[in-house]
């Protein structure tokens, strides 16, 4: 069976480097592994899909998606803006900052890296143009910023690794918080060198409480939501599954409100919806089978012995795991990542006394990195068409936000509270 994983592995790889969606690249190095390397019938493929998608916290992925969808129509996304252009907009790289916080406000709803990006960057970026910054720098802090979407709860790869992991959902949504916060005032640090650097915004422009508290009250609908799912959640009053109803229910009648929610807009958000989570869904199904075939394997367990056999250390053993997630976020679609390597490297990372809340932030963390790391960041891709510009000009600006994202990722790795502290307050 080992040489039929090494061949599984070569099969997907070849197939994703010719450009094969990486949901039909999962099927067929998990055909040719059961067809070849097994004694199972090539049948128990859409048995594994089915058994792994007939999961009722998986319920809350399309609900996500279709939240931050209406959110980016019903001028919700917009207010958000506006409410983060009062609170930040005056200090050094004003728009920089603003996507920046606008960002880590839409994570809190929208669980997603690409929505946070287009539904951001798609204002942001046309204005840090006018203001002269660089077009790759400002398609760069869009790209960097976008990665709290998966971060911050609620979180869709979050939602994931609890399903693969068996790890509370809600305790890795709140789990995140801090982490999320910090990435966020990481990129804030950058983007205020970077800008004092090149001259973007350094004049000096008075904050005014006026413009905070209007700013404040005409945003006040659309700031709460992320307070009513995360509120709903830790007062007991729905699950995290349900908790992305809410949020679409509640997306409805905010954009209603609002009065910028009109039926064909209504009608492009469910389009979408559906059609990202039949992308989804497709890719989950088939990743799940994947991965059932490398347990059956053992992989999980050989990795384990492979890597405590080599050294006992804990802080080794975690530099190697982070190094394995960095390089394979780069290529792999964080879902398919998280539902692949979760079962190889949780039981590594348990091993060496890490929680497995701990470890799934660490994880989706990593593979965040990854949205932003060249050659095939997902991230670089949404903004390079976002912002009209080449993903070369980004992959330059991108390396200072890499970094500022490496350094909170070691705090998480090995600073325990940090993504512990409020999961223990709440037991």
């Amino acid at each position: 069976m080992v040489t039929g994983v090494i061949v599984m592995f070569a099969v997907l790889l070849v197939a994703m480097s010719i450009s094969v969606p990486i949901g039909v690249s999962l099927g067929v190095a998990t055909f040719v592994g059961l067809y070849f390397f097994s004694d199972m019938q090539v049948v128990t493929i859409a048995s594994y899909c089915f058994t792994g998608l007939n999961s009722f916290p998986l319920m809350a992925i399309p609900f996500f998606i279709l939240a931050g969808s209406l959110m980016k129509f019903g001028g919700i996304s917009r207010r958000i803006l506006d409410f983060a252009g009062a609170l930040v907009g005056t200090i050094t790289g004003g728009i920089g900052m603003v996507t920046v916080v606008a960002s880590m406000f839409f994570a809190a709803i929208s669980g997603s890296a690409p929505a946070t990006v287009t539904a951001i960057g798609g204002i942001t970026v046309p204005e840090m143009k006018q203001k002269g910054y660089d077009i790759g720098y400002a398609a760069a802090v869009t790209a960097a910023s976008g990665t709290i979407g998966v971060i911050i709860p609620p979180s869709v790869p979050f939602v994931i690794y609890g399903v693969v992991s068996g790890a509370s959902i809600s305790d890795l949504f709140i789990a995140g918080i801090i982490p999320g916060i910090l990435v966020g005032i990481a990129l804030m640090i950058v983007n205020y060198i970077q800008s004092k650097r090149n001259g973007w915004e350094v004049e000096k422009k008075p904050f005014r409480a006026k413009n905070l508290w209007e700013s404040f009250r005409h945003s006040i609908l659309a700031l709460l939501c992320p307070v009513i799912i995360l509120g709903g959640i830790y007062a007991g009053i729905f699950t995290p599954t349900e908790s992305a109803v809410v949020a679409s229910v509640y997306a409805i009648i905010v954009g209603i409100i609002y009065k910028e929610l009109n039926l064909k807009e209504l009608y492009i958000a469910f389009r979408d919806t559906a059609l990202v989570n039949g992308q989804t869904t497709f890719m989950i199904g088939l990743s799940m089978a994947f991965a059932a075939y490398l347990t059956m394997a053992q992989v999980p367990n050989m990795m384990a012995s492979g890597l405590l056999g080599l050294t006992s250390n804990p802080i080794v053993i975690m530099i190697l795991l982070n190094i394995i997630l960095l390089i394979l976020g780069c290529f792999i679609d964080n879902i398919s990542s998280c539902i692949i390597l979760t079962p190889i490297l949780l039981p590594i990372a348990v091993g060496i006394g890490m929680d497995p809340v701990q470890f799934g932030i660490v994880m989706t963390l990593n593979l965040a990195i990854g949205f932003i790391t060249p050659p095939y960041g997902a991230n670089l891709f949404f903004a390079s068409a976002v912002a009209e510009t080449s993903v070369e000009s980004i992959a330059k600006r991108i390396v200072p936000f890499i970094i500022a994202a490496w350094v909170v990722l070691m705090l998480v790795t090995y600073v325990d509270p940090i993504s512990m502290l409020l999961p223990n307050m709440m037991k």
